[in-house]
């Protein structure tokens, strides 16, 4: 199956998506951490965000980002550009304050959902991200919009923020987050949206463990609907137990 995790910043994508994937025994595909190596990228050779972006553009084009699959005594997956580990420096302020700007890019986004697409395009995937289930994947299995409260997503993403070491008020990540959810939503390509056939699933008050268990749920049914598919219609020859050849016919 392909599964596909949408929402918006701080909702905890990320967090449900490797659970997810271990329990599966998927590969997990951080799409944000791509936008984000991208605009970490651009911010250290001082393109400019204004304008069409075309220079951030074609800094996607060519830049060689590879996602290491997690170790057991980390996180998540480790993020390199170039070569070079930035998995703790594309999670900087700095660089979240930017990655709505870079993922509004026409540019960028086809460059990446291009590399996302052929990734995940063998099935046992999930990915997380803003547009998985209506423009990366729109044909995954299972397709759910995870969000929360923006007070409960600032809230989470302060303790993450902090817990790197970075020094940021609740109301200057409460506004952050405001601001993307405001450029995500309003977006000429592919905003962030529900799918009409995703689930959604309001993570405010929940644990972690909650919302896991809701979305293996989905998995669970999305594996069943394709296995009942896949079975032999009852009644034919084969699930009556007999081939229908001419000798069996004549045995009869």
């Amino acid at each position: 199956m392909r599964v596909a995790i949408d929402g918006p910043s701080g909702a905890g994508k990320s967090t449900i998506a490797k659970i997810v994937a271990r329990e599966l025994g998927y590969l997990y595909l951080d799409t944000g951490a791509m936008y984000r190596a991208v605009t970490l990228a651009a911010l250290r050779r001082g393109l400019s965000f204004d304008g069409d972006g075309s220079s951030i553009a074609t800094l996607a084009e060519n830049l060689r980002i590879d996602l290491a699959p997690a170790g057991p005594n980390s996180s998540g997956p480790t993020v390199m550009v170039d070569g070079e580990p930035v998995t703790d420096q594309i999670r900087s302020p700095e660089v979240g304050r930017h990655v709505s700007l870079t993922a509004a890019i026409p540019g960028v986004r086809r460059a990446l959902v291009r590399r996302q697409r052929e990734i995940a395009g063998q099935g046992g995937a999930v990915l997380d991200g803003r547009d998985i289930g209506t423009a990366v994947l729109p044909e995954a299995e299972v397709k759910v919009f995870l969000t929360a409260s923006l007070d409960e997503r600032a809230r989470r993403r302060l303790k993450e923020q902090l817990g790197r070491g970075f020094g940021v008020t609740f109301d200057e990540v409460r506004n952050e987050l405001a601001e993307r959810d405001r450029i995500d939503t309003s977006r000429q390509m592919d905003p962030l949206r529900q799918a009409d056939d995703a689930v959604l699933l309001d993570s405010t008050g929940m644990t972690i463990e909650e919302v896991a268990a809701e979305v293996m749920k989905l998995c669970r049914q999305a594996a069943g609907r394709l296995e009942r598919a896949e079975a032999p219609r009852a009644g034919t020859p084969e699930t009556a137990g007999y081939p229908a050849t001419p000798e069996r016919k004549e045995g009869l």
